[in-house]
């Protein structure tokens, strides 16, 4: 079955997706086309199966991973992407202020820009998404004593959506900012304790400590990261994986990486809930009442005696 018109121009984006899960052959012929779209679009199936190191066959089932029917219709599709990324610019070196935003830009095209680049990290991060993943996951969530947070900069974010949604959930969660707090806290975890370790490169000195810190205490591990071949994902028990949209400018990651990560604790949170919906329901209503009592308190002034 050809792949639909609408996927054919972003089949970049389609093989990027599937990245983590294909098997090393197949992965060699990913990383050449994601590398070299514009030439890898003028060979013959024997040449790029020459150049990856690979046989034929293995090019054709590449293709057909895809959902699309033949190597020319892979050969198409990457005519289109790459055509498509030369009519928008996307090539362009530029230096940019914020992800995307140039020199001169207006409100409006300020706000379209930000608006399709969030867009698209959520899409490409579900694409990514392992339903078998996230179902280990919470198999090692299900059974946690206390779930501990590990994360630096703007993927504190996520964490502390996390720490919220299973706290609520009637989770024990820990999270500490300053990261040498997070590395020692890895070392007094146990086997009835998950890390959740979040990173965008997952390269972050910190939290790569932390996670194998945690494997010699025994302590589960669940990583949340945009690259498969990082040290974050190569420790993990279970890696979950973001949108690996490429930072740009002076940051040395995709600020639209938060929108992933929020996707995957919601997904995990989501699905943690609806295994225990009758001890969730109830955990929520008991955090809402708590919550509720204390800013009454809180507005009310105290009386002594």
């Amino acid at each position: 079955m050809a792949v639909p018109a609408d996927e054919a121009g972003n089949v970049l984006r389609l093989i990027t997706s599937k990245m983590p899960y294909f098997p090393a052959a197949l992965r060699q012929i990913g990383e050449y086309l994601l590398a070299h779209p514009q030439q890898a679009q003028s060979m013959t199936i024997s040449q790029l199966a020459s150049r990856c190191q690979v046989a034929e066959s293995t090019v054709s089932r590449f293709a057909r991973e895809l959902g699309m029917d033949s190597f020319h219709s892979l050969r198409l599709g990457l005519a289109e992407a790459t055509f498509a990324s030369r009519s928008t610019g996307e090539d362009r070196d530029e230096e940019f202020v914020y992800e995307g935003i140039l020199r001169g830009d207006t409100a409006p095209a300020i706000v379209g820009k930000i608006e399709r680049s969030s867009r698209q990290a959520l899409t490409q991060t579900a694409e990514r998404v392992s339903s078998d993943a996230i179902s280990q996951a919470v198999d090692l969530l299900n059974d946690a004593a206390s779930v501990v947070f590990c994360c630096m900069g703007s993927s504190s974010i996520a964490a502390e959506e996390g720490v919220m949604r299973f706290t609520r959930a009637g989770k024990k969660c820990l999270l500490y900012r300053d990261q040498s707090l997070q590395v020692m806290l890895a070392t007094i975890l146990t086997p009835q304790d998950v890390l959740i370790c979040i990173s965008d490169s997952g390269q972050t000195a910190s939290v790569v400590d932390a996670v194998r810190l945690a494997r010699r205490t025994g302590a589960a591990s669940i990583g949340i990261t945009s690259a498969q071949d990082s040290p974050v994902a190569k420790l993990s028990d279970i890696a979950l994986f973001t949108s690996n949209i490429s930072g740009t400018g002076l940051y040395g990651e995709s600020v639209t990486s938060k929108w992933g990560q929020l996707l995957l604790i919601d997904i995990l949170y989501a699905t943690y809930a609806a295994r225990h919906v009758d001890a969730t329901l109830q955990h929520l209503k008991e955090t809402y009442e708590a919550g509720i009592r204390h800013s009454r308190s809180i507005e009310q002034p105290h009386q002594d005696g």
